[in-house]
């Protein structure tokens, strides 16, 4: 220690650690030598996303190639790997439900949509198609919610942020389609509770 030093009288040899500044981490920016990896890594959520919502496994290919086109064109605008993800969803979200509007087409069956390979915690295979048909019977907007809140796990709050509306509206969204699909089970498979 230096004795004539102000500083190291109080014990501290380099001043006074009392200011102490906290530093936030800098979400590291995305570039775009990434992209191969952030394909590989997010390429399933955005097929999956597209798949439930459509129903089709050619429009869910077509959708998901636009939308990593559209990422690749606008990778240096976002900030972080979690921008990515969320970025990602909400592009999906909204191509699917661009595409059901602008698409009249007829219903394709679900039994001919083949499965993706997930672990399934559901006990009856038939139960589930059902409930699944009836999760595409909902009106777009209806089904990107449920979907992105039962299938992505997304709370009501990070579904608003995705689809760009209110959370009261995400809410009342998730509120009247499980109403709508327990009516429908009723319907369909009987009294149960759901």
């Amino acid at each position: 220690m230096i004795q004539g030093d102000d500083d190291a009288r109080d014990g501290f040899p380099y001043g006074d650690p009392s200011p102490v500044q906290v530093r936030k981490p800098v979400p590291t920016p995305v570039s775009s030598g990434d992209f191969a990896g952030i394909v590989r890594q997010q390429q399933g959520m955005v097929f999956s996303i597209a798949l439930h919502f459509l129903r089709d496994r050619q429009a869910a290919e077509e959708i998901a190639q636009d939308v990593f086109l559209h990422l690749y064109q606008h990778l240096d605008s976002l900030k972080s790997p979690e921008h990515v993800t969320f970025w990602l969803r909400k592009v999906t979200s909204h191509r699917c439900i661009d595409f059901a509007r602008r698409r009249k087409w007829s219903q394709v069956s679900l039994d001919d949509v083949p499965e993706l390979p997930a672990v399934s915690t559901a006990r009856d295979p038939l139960l589930q198609r059902k409930l699944r048909r009836l999760v595409a019977s909902l009106p777009e907007t209806a089904r990107a919610v449920v979907i992105l809140r039962y299938q992505e796990d997304l709370t009501p709050t990070e579904i608003a942020e995705v689809l760009t509306m209110p959370v009261a509206t995400v809410k009342s969204h998730l509120q009247r389609s499980l109403a709508m699909l327990r009516e429908k089970v009723v319907r369909v498979i009987g009294d149960a509770r759901v």
